[in-house]
């Protein structure tokens, strides 16, 4: 591991000489010394982990003026003052300025190796946090959601125009049609994207613990409860809470969060102090919300509250625009992932992805990519590298061998009797289970059919 850099601008020449033997020979940093703020304004090398500033320096400007010009190119790069006045106004002003800390001399070298170290770390925290934080925002940029389709630019033009408002979103959408990366994107290309982003699944938490996820509790309000909880609203002050399945939610905790909406105020179960959320609701939900109002399932108010701004992710069946894009996507993401040589699609994948319905959506594409990058042979993705659920929809018009699992590139001998299985599967999949259609069209009798199911253990109904 590289030693962190350490600057030291002092014009004293014993005490570098001193600094000198304790930061490097002693605390094993690298250290770069400047006699003058001259010397140091003209440097252009390796940006430093810390800066040791004297405050009476020779030079265009004294340490406290450059302590300014410090703050203003690089605002989380920590500065230590050194002096040998020991002024406690001048002391104070350093540290409104943006000082980490202040010594004055001679310099207790135990508290400046802790100072040093503890700064350092600091900084070394701030940085991968912002960096964090540019990779969320690079991701979850609009140019890099995957998609072509008309209906999805549709959905985009919606999310550009509620970025920086306070308005609640409700988005709608089949389960992995990809409703938590739209509402990221909104968070990350808002205004409050440098705020918490704060994910609550509604349906994978017990009900009666959901309470306290959402507002927190005091410590004994009820049994396991041996310390105050932050609930999750509270964690999002400022920035998004994400309610995914809102559906879910019981209708007593629906009359909270109605509350939450409308005074922006709730109490910790067990707590009487009522705590300010400026947290922005986004929420999500694969059921019809307005279906769930007429059974009296969800609160009407509530409703009305959260679809303020409604956007409605289509499922991939109906933006088949997408499909070979986001196939291409993930096959080179995994690739890349498996650190193996990204293979290409064959025609017949595409027909079938094409024509297949996705009942999991983009979720399912991505799974089905990913166990086919690893077991695909040849560096191409073949029929055979798919589960023989999308095998079926193999157009009737290509040959017998490709649609009962063999490609017309391929050299793989199946066993006969897969043959036999996977041709009543398809069979059962294109008649929708209808045995005696199926057996019409593979030209055998009932009874074959029924030995056949009972062998290969397969319910009609299922495929």
């Amino acid at each position: 591991m590289e030693r962190k850099l350490i600057f030291l601008i002092d014009d004293e020449v014993n005490f570098t000489r001193l600094m000198e033997h304790w930061i490097k020979e002693r605390w094993n940093y690298r250290l770069k010394i400047f006699n003058s703020t001259s010397d140091f304004l003209k440097y252009e090398g390796e940006e430093p982990d810390l800066i040791l500033l004297d405050i009476m320096l020779p030079g265009e400007l004294n340490g406290v003026e450059l302590l300014r010009k410090i703050k203003i190119q690089n605002p989380d790069l920590p500065v230590i003052m050194l002096s040998a006045q020991g002024n406690v106004d001048v002391a104070v002003d350093t540290i409104k300025i943006g000082a980490f800390d202040y010594f004055s001399k001679p310099v207790d070298l135990q508290k400046l190796e802790i100072s040093i170290r503890n700064a350092i770390k600091n900084y070394e925290l701030q940085k991968k946090v912002k960096t964090l934080l540019e990779e969320q925002e690079k991701i979850y940029k609009f140019d890099n959601i995957i998609a072509i389709d008309e209906k999805m630019q549709e959905v985009f033009k919606l999310m550009k125009k509620v970025l920086n408002t306070n308005v609640n979103v409700l988005i709608y959408g089949e389960s992995g049609t990809g409703k938590e990366l739209i509402a990221r994107a909104i968070h990350a290309n808002s205004d409050r994207r440098d705020k918490p982003f704060v994910v609550v699944n509604c349906a994978s938490i017990p009900k009666d613990l959901l309470e306290s996820e959402l507002f927190g509790h005091e410590k004994g309000s009820f049994t396991g409860a041996f310390q105050r909880k932050i609930g999750k609203f509270e964690l999002a002050d400022g920035g998004t809470i994400f309610l995914d399945e809102i559906g879910e939610l019981e209708l007593s905790l629906q009359a909270k969060l109605l509350r939450v909406i409308q005074d922006k105020t709730f109490e910790r179960v067990g707590g009487n102090e009522p705590i300010t959320t400026t947290a922005r609701i986004i929420s999500a939900t694969n059921k019809d919300l307005k279906k769930a109002v007429d059974e009296k399932l969800f609160r009407e108010d509530l409703y009305y509250r959260l679809s303020t701004f409604p956007i409605l992710v289509p499922p991939l069946r109906e933006r088949k625009g997408d499909i070979v894009v986001l196939a291409e996507h993930f096959v080179k993401k995994f690739s890349e992932e498996a650190k193996v040589p990204t293979p290409s699609i064959t025609k017949e994948v595409i027909e079938i992805f094409l024509r297949y319905p996705w009942p999991g959506n983009v979720r399912e594409l991505e799974n089905v990519l990913q166990r086919a990058v690893l077991i695909c042979d040849d560096n191409k993705i073949r029929v055979k590298d798919l589960p023989l659920s999308l095998q079926a929809y193999l157009p009737e018009a290509l040959s017998h061998e490709v649609s009962v699992v063999v490609t017309s590139e391929s050299h793989e001998i199946i066993p006969l009797e897969k043959v036999k299985e996977n041709a009543l599967r398809h069979a059962l999949k294109i008649t929708k289970g209808n045995i005696q259609e199926a057996a019409r069209r593979l030209q055998i009798g009932r009874a074959t059919i029924y030995r056949m199911l009972k062998e290969y253990n397969i319910n009609p109904k299922e495929e």
